[in-house]
């Protein structure tokens, strides 16, 4: 099983950027998939972002201003939040997929092993 550490969360105005950061507790091959997700109070778990390898996938809501990316080397994925808006408001999660075809369901959290604990990301108006 993988521990997955989030950091970066925090308070900021809307228009405004942050950089979540997620540590792996094992080496994650780039051939696996990892995922940033959230999930707001009364609202159900979004797939925000994923990556395999090279490719990218983002939810249409924050596609042009977040960023996913990673770092093998030191078992490390990143999200980079830009304009960021009141709705982006939530919890933010990163999970791990390691399973043979986990690219076809890059932001689908049922798809996914291995969760955080998450960090607050909170957008005031």
């Amino acid at each position: 099983q993988v521990q997955l550490v989030e950091s970066g969360g925090g308070s900021v105005q809307a228009g405004g950027s942050l950089r979540l950061s997620c540590v792996a507790s094992v080496y994650i091959d780039s051939r696996h998939c990892m995922g940033w997700f959230r999930q707001a109070p009364g609202k159900e778990r979004e797939g925000v972002a994923g990556i395999y390898g090279a490719s990218t996938d983002y939810a249409d809501s924050v596609k042009g201003r977040f960023t996913i990316s990673r770092d093998n080397a030191k078992d490390t994925l990143y999200l980079q939040m830009n304009s960021l808006k009141p709705e982006d408001t939530a919890m933010y999660y990163c999970a791990v997929n390691r399973a043979w075809g986990c690219w076809k369901y890059l932001l689908r959290g049922d798809s996914y092993n291995d969760w955080g604990q998450g960090t607050q990301v909170t957008v005031s108006s």
